[in-house]
């Protein structure tokens, strides 16, 4: 049995949120800080203890002696005695019942308590029921936002957050690699388009002998059912919930196959339909001259290069083929050169342990030097986020100090690398800020953001981040939509008016790369890239780990078309800052 840091990041969270209902303090957001350090680790716990035992895992940043000798426990024994006891004590669903928009700990205890909800089932049955309106603190509006929020869940249709979900798949296709006989290896499907989540996965393989491919793939650690097995081709589901197939296909035909199981549905067809005016005939094993209704010979196969020529096209990029008029462009060559994947040199927000983030300016600065990065910028979040130890206007220019000693220390050590001062500011009810206009004034980089009033009319929305975007001090509006992937949908804003605003405010818009946000969605990105609206790419770091998340919000922006140009922060540092306010 293979146990995943997802695993253990789960059961740390599922602890802290167990040690919050019962009012324990400090301990909740402990053990919360080292499961997001842990969902976003490169290298698997349990090699890392392997490696170096229980002393490895304590020099994890924020693990302690007591959540390192938990960690351990799980790892050695598959389960860990004191998770089990706080269970007993309230035996809920919570994975379930806390995906449920407003509905926190000490809320699921108080149902559990007082009318004995122990799932979303027993909550849904509640709050259509009225019952669920009657336990103080709830009433008639609270029921109806759960059941909305139910709805939700129920809707997300149980796709996956591909980043969430990819490193398992990952670590698959490099054991497949390893395997004698195999030449090649791609993820294909939805995953190799980079949309944001996935039903499946589909793995693609050249090989010399398919039999040992097939085998080592029924016979992983982390497979927990074998749907088929057959001489080229079987599916499996792992451990992390996800079904994934695997193909073996000839060299000969690999492009077409690539292509073909890549996808999207629709950008197939019409790559078909173009096939058929030509006279060829394209399918998974190739391109095909046709004489009458037979195929004569085969043109092209081996790459998606070569198809794509004798299709009369420019090569299109995976993430692009959604059948949204890029079959057209290819046609005249007029295709967008998307923004590549090693193009950004700075990350615009970043939170450190000055407020929830997990990490120190320095930590900071060493990961991003050592992921090639010239610039990053501290966005810690200001005082009106109190639950995140939220920066007022005294401890925000006490940074700025100390992000000048942290310059001053990189020049004396000769290091072209820049740290900006910044803020993660809170966009007020009626869209003003929460930090005095005199103290941005000050920072390099302001970017705003909104963290409450979700449930506002669209226009009153609208207006709100407007007014924001026309504080001359607010460089950036992070995460625009505000919505969570499989969680919280966006709230109701006007987007078309928030880009027109942008344009006019010379505001840039933000691609948060975490994976359960990739907010932009790739629409907006798209009429940003059409209207001329500047974007950002960052990441939304909590941890030095979560720096690695850049690669899903630059699938993000190529999805949406963007190229270079359009995004502020893959350019240096010296050009990013004469685009700011």
């Amino acid at each position: 049995m293979r146990i995943t840091n997802a695993e253990i990041a789960q059961l740390l969270s599922e602890i802290a949120e167990y040690l919050e209902m019962d009012d324990v303090p400090f301990k909740p957001r402990a053990y919360q800080k080292v499961a997001d350090v842990i969902e976003s680790l490169d290298e698997e716990i349990v090699e890392i203890y392997k490696k170096g035992g229980l002393k490895a895992i304590g020099a994890i940043p924020g693990v302690g002696i007591s959540i390192a000798k938990t960690i351990e426990e799980y790892v050695t024994t598959g389960r860990v005695a004191y998770h089990e006891e706080l269970k007993k004590k309230i035996p809920v669903d919570l994975r379930s019942l806390t995906a449920v928009e407003g509905l926190g700990p000490k809320k699921i205890k108080k149902l559990y308590k007082q009318i004995g909800i122990k799932n979303l089932q027993d909550l849904e049955v509640a709050a259509t029921s009225g019952k669920l309106a009657e336990v103080e603190g709830f009433g008639v509006k609270s029921a109806e936002n759960i059941l909305k929020g139910i709805e939700f869940l129920k809707t997300s249709g149980g796709r996956l957050i591909l980043g969430d979900t990819f490193p398992a798949i990952a670590h698959i296709k490099e054991e497949l690699e390893k395997i004698k006989g195999v030449e090649r290896v791609d993820i294909v499907g939805s995953a190799r388009r980079k949309r944001e989540t996935v039903g499946d996965f589909d793995l693609l393989v050249i090989a010399k002998d398919s039999q040992p491919v097939m085998d080592f793939f029924v016979q992983m650690d982390e497979v927990v059912h074998v749907y088929a097995q057959g001489e080229t081709k079987s599916s499996v589901r792992i451990r992390s919930g996800v079904d994934v197939d695997i193909r073996v296909v000839s060299k000969e035909s690999y492009g077409a196959a690539l292509l073909y199981f890549t996808g999207s549905k629709a950008h197939n067809v019409t790559l078909r339909q173009l096939a058929i005016k030509k006279g060829l005939k394209l399918n998974e094993y190739g391109l095909y001259r046709m004489k009458g209704n037979k195929e004569e010979k085969m043109v092209a196969g081996d790459t998606e290069e070569g198809i794509y020529n004798m299709l009369g096209m420019t090569y299109i990029e995976p993430e692009m083929r959604e059948d949204m008029g890029e079959v057209d462009l290819a046609q005249n060559h007029r295709l967008p050169t998307l923004i590549e994947y090693d193009a950004i040199r700075g990350d615009l927000q970043i939170q450190t342990n000055w407020s929830d983030g997990s990490n120190t300016i320095e930590e900071y600065v060493d990961a991003a030097m050592q992921m090639g990065l010239e610039y990053i910028v501290i966005t810690d979040h200001t005082k009106r986020l109190t639950v995140a130890n939220g920066l007022d206007e005294q401890r925000l220019l006490e940074q700025m100090k100390a992000i000048d000693a942290v310059n001053a220390k990189l020049k004396k050590e000769g290091k072209r690398f820049a740290v900006l001062k910044g803020s993660e500011v809170d966009i007020l009810k009626d869209g003003s800020l929460d930090i005095a206009d005199e103290v941005l004034r000050q920072l390099d980089v302001v970017g705003a953001s909104v963290h409450s009033y979700f449930n506002l009319s669209r226009e009153l929305q609208t207006k709100r981040i407007i007014a924001a975007m026309e504080n001359p001090n607010v460089d950036i509006i992070f995460h625009p939509t505000g919505r969570v992937i499989n969680r919280r949908p966006a709230y109701d804003v006007d987007m078309d008016a928030i880009i027109d605003a942008a344009k006019r405010t010379k505001t840039i818009l933000e691609i948060n790369a975490f994976p359960d946000r990739l907010d932009l969605k790739e629409e907006y990105v798209r009429k940003c890239v059409q209207k001329g609206v500047l974007l950002s790419i960052d990441t939304d770091a909590h941890s030095i780990n979560h720096l690695q998340f850049l690669v899903w919000g630059i699938g993000q922006a190529r999805r949406g078309w963007a190229e270079q140009s359009n995004i502020v922060n893959a350019w240096p540092v010296e050009k990013m800052k004469k685009m700011l306010k």
